[in-house]
């Protein structure tokens, strides 16, 4: 027989008795038919007949329990000891009255979005603590001490909690950030800005040995041992249009000529390759990258597309970004956003840098997983044999990933027009407008092809010659049998 339960045997004569599961760990009231069994019948020597009539119980009831009376009254003892002990004391005076005004004070804190921390809590409660014992006399003399079990209990009793600060955005500027919209909104209508033209560029740091901090174990475990983390980092910068096009990568790397990178031609790296002792971003390198990659590819880029070379370039005020970049060319007009919104409107720091991290990351993991699972090397093989020629491979492949729809889209906060699928119709319409002033039709049917004005036998090597050339230049809907059958 269990201490938690008991079974009693209830029913009445010449019917069949039922086992009833009576559990001693329900609410109190199920207590209160035992307790009456031993106090108001069995000690004042009541025969069971009699204690099972004025108690409304069956005699077999009335006899298991005062059969196993000990077992049970320590099990009642048990459970009433847990209910009488906690006792709630109500806290008056300073004490009281001080965490209720700190309570107040993190809601407003939390509001202003300024971070909290454990001794910034602490002085505050300290500096109210001391205000408030002025206003009570010598009878509330108690000293307060904000200790980490005080914290630990007055945290749990008002549900704080901690979380991890994430991003920039507790120090953006809103306002600022509205006024730059309206802003750039008026210079791209008044001069005529296409989707082609107007673009935005951000550096990114990188782990590119970088290791997952979480994984997924057994319940019955308790932790998993881990590899020590790489901090080999590489900067990055990345950039694109309106339209969804995108710039070839800078990288900067701590050396000029690695090891992996002997006898490769940097320039068919899929990243603009340069160097600096602390694989940081300087203004000197920045006008480098504008001077001798940025400015030829948007040159080459709008030439394919046949618009002329007018470039909307933005910048965050970061101090790598010369001011004076927009005198290198007088072509490309240099906006710069306002300081704090970077988190807010610009473009590139919206979602794709995270994006481009996430495919350079499944990438190399899935090179690791099929490594290891292959039995060639473990883990650790693997990232010693991992190089920055490896790394830079997956940043050309993770980079070609990030899709057209995910570089259009990163303008919706910052451009009212030339957004989502409004852009491509755009662009659309206007490549046939140009197509058309070209002079290429872009209707289906073509008039008939007209005639050569002398007469050529086909087996001619000068029919076959013109036959040719006419075939690379005349639209594909035309058909060349005029040219046969004449």
């Amino acid at each position: 027989m269990s201490s938690i339960e008991c079974c009693v045997m209830t029913g009445q004569h010449g019917v069949k008795k039922q086992l009833v599961l009576v559990s001693l760990s329900a609410a109190e009231p199920q207590y209160e038919k035992e307790e009456a069994v031993y106090h108001s019948g069995a000690e004042n020597g009541k025969p069971v007949m009699v204690i099972a009539r004025d108690e409304h119980l069956s005699q077999s009831t009335v006899s298991t329990i005062l059969k196993d009376e000990k077992q049970i009254m320590n099990a009642i003892r048990a459970s009433a000891s847990v209910r009488s002990t906690l006792i709630s004391k109500k806290r008056i005076g300073p004490l009281e009255e001080m965490e209720q005004l700190l309570v107040t004070w993190m809601e407003d804190q939390i509001q202003k979005r300024m971070p909290l921390s454990l001794l910034t809590i602490q002085t505050k409660a300290h500096m109210l603590f001391d205000e408030l014992k002025k206003n009570y006399d010598d009878n509330h003399n108690k000293s307060f001490v904000a200790s980490a079990g005080w914290f630990h209990r007055f945290k749990n009793c008002h549900n704080f909690h901690s979380v991890k600060i994430s991003g920039e955005a507790a120090s953006a500027d809103a306002k600022g950030a509205a006024k730059f919209k309206d802003i750039l909104q008026k210079i791209v209508i008044d001069e005529g800005y296409l989707p082609e033209q107007i673009l935005n560029v951000n550096e990114t740091g990188l782990y590119w040995k970088r290791m997952p901090q979480q994984s997924y174990i057994h319940k019955e475990a308790t932790m998993m041992p881990g590899f020590k983390a790489y901090k080999y980092r590489l900067t990055f910068l990345l950039g694109g249009n309106v339209a969804g096009y995108k710039l070839k990568p800078l990288m900067v790397y701590h050396s000029e000529n690695p090891r992996a990178l002997k006898r490769i031609d940097k320039h068919m790296l899929p990243v603009h390759y340069h160097h600096n002792k602390k694989a940081w971003m300087t203004a000197m390198l920045f006008e480098d990258w504008f001077v001798r990659c940025f400015i030829p590819e948007v040159k080459d880029y709008c030439r394919e597309n046949k618009i002329p070379f007018k470039i909307l370039l933005i910048l965050d005020n970061a101090p790598t970004h010369p001011q004076n970049i927009g005198d290198f060319n007088e072509n490309v007009k240099v906006v710069f956003l306002p300081p704090n919104t970077t988190s807010l409107i610009q473009p590139m720091d919206q979602v794709a840098v995270a994006t481009f991290k996430a495919y350079y990351l499944r990438n190399t993991f899935a090179q690791a997983v099929q490594a290891t699972d292959n039995e060639e090397k473990d883990l650790r093989t693997f990232w010693k044999e991992f190089n920055v020629l490896n790394s830079i491979m997956n940043i050309g492949k993770a980079w070609k990933e990030v899709k057209k729809e995910c570089m259009n889209g990163l303008w919706k906060n910052l451009l009212q027009v030339y957004r989502g699928d409004k852009s491509d119709k755009q662009t659309k319409a206007r490549s046939q407008t140009r197509a058309g002033r070209d002079g290429v039709r872009m209707t289906p049917q073509s008039p008939p092809c007209p005639g050569p004005t002398m007469p050529l036998a086909p087996n001619d090597v000068a029919f076959q010659s013109i036959l040719f050339f006419l075939a690379l230049q005349l639209p594909t809907t035309c058909s060349l049998r005029c040219w046969i059958d004449r």
